[in-house]
């Protein structure tokens, strides 16, 4: 279902899509490209859990991306929803951008994770080995970087390139606009000084990771689990940086086992 939420009298106003109707409250944070109108993975989820799945600002139709400039920013932010939407703490999943998004949440206030999933994180870098530049990347490097494998169905669906002159365009403003949202975090590098908080997280932690992942190597894994205490790394075969849609049983398992357990 999709909703509208307001924060700070319409300071923001966010499309939320939420799943499920029982269970403890799971608030997923989605990564640099933002949510599909639809997230199969979520709705799975939404059968154990009751699913919150906001836009990030400036991204859809959530507004009021300008009043977030930084990490301090978006994590304030995050914590206003979760008091809005009644759920001081919850069941943290986060992708990507949404995973560094996530751990800092978790960090800056230690209640408000009650379990944290990690699905290839950004928020580290080593310079032994460098991140790709997403923001650089041409629209026919994407499938590549993101998926195992850049020919599967999922893999067309979200990286296809219209034909028709008014879609791309389309295309193009909208990835202008995430971009420049994504670029507060995770440009020109995506290390905004997590590795200095890190330890303050204390909800237990599953690192989940494609074994494929060309973005964000498996090898950052290490970085995380060295930095956070409570963790278990679980990964993922034949899947890239997209596991949720490549892998989505196997996903969804993971995710629904170690919030469960």
């Amino acid at each position: 279902m999709n909703t509208t939420v307001k924060l700070l009298n319409g300071k923001f106003s966010l499309e939320m899509q939420t799943y499920g109707s029982g269970g403890e409250p799971l608030l997923f944070l989605h990564g640099a490209g933002g949510l599909m109108p639809v997230e199969p993975f979520l709705e799975e989820l939404g059968k154990d859990f009751k699913v919150f799945a906001p836009q990030f600002p400036g991204y859809g139709e959530s507004t009021g991306s300008e009043h977030i400039d930084d990490i301090a920013d978006a994590v304030l932010f995050f914590h206003e929803l979760m008091d809005e939407l009644g759920i001081p703490t919850a069941n943290i999943v986060g992708h990507s951008m949404g995973g560094m998004l996530a751990a800092e949440v978790a960090a800056f206030d230690i209640h408000r994770a009650k379990k944290l999933v990690l699905v290839s994180p950004a928020g580290f870098w080593i310079d032994e080995l460098p991140i790709p530049d997403l923001f650089a990347a041409q629209l026919t490097e994407i499938a590549n970087l993101l998926f195992y494998d850049p020919k599967s169905p999922a893999a067309m669906l979200m990286t296809a390139i219209p034909e028709d002159f008014k879609a791309l365009e389309t295309m193009y403003v909208e990835r202008v606009k995430r971009l420049a949202t994504a670029s507060k975090f995770l440009w020109p590098i995506p290390d905004r000084g997590l590795k200095k908080r890190a330890y303050r997280i204390k909800a237990p932690t599953l690192l989940l990771w494609g074994e494929n992942d060309k973005l964000i190597p498996l090898a950052y894994a290490k970085e995380f689990s060295s930095r956070i205490k409570n963790t278990k790394l679980e990964t993922i075969k034949k899947a890239g940086h997209m596991l949720m849609y490549e892998q989505q049983e196997q996903f969804v398992g993971a995710v629904r086992k170690f919030l469960k357990g």
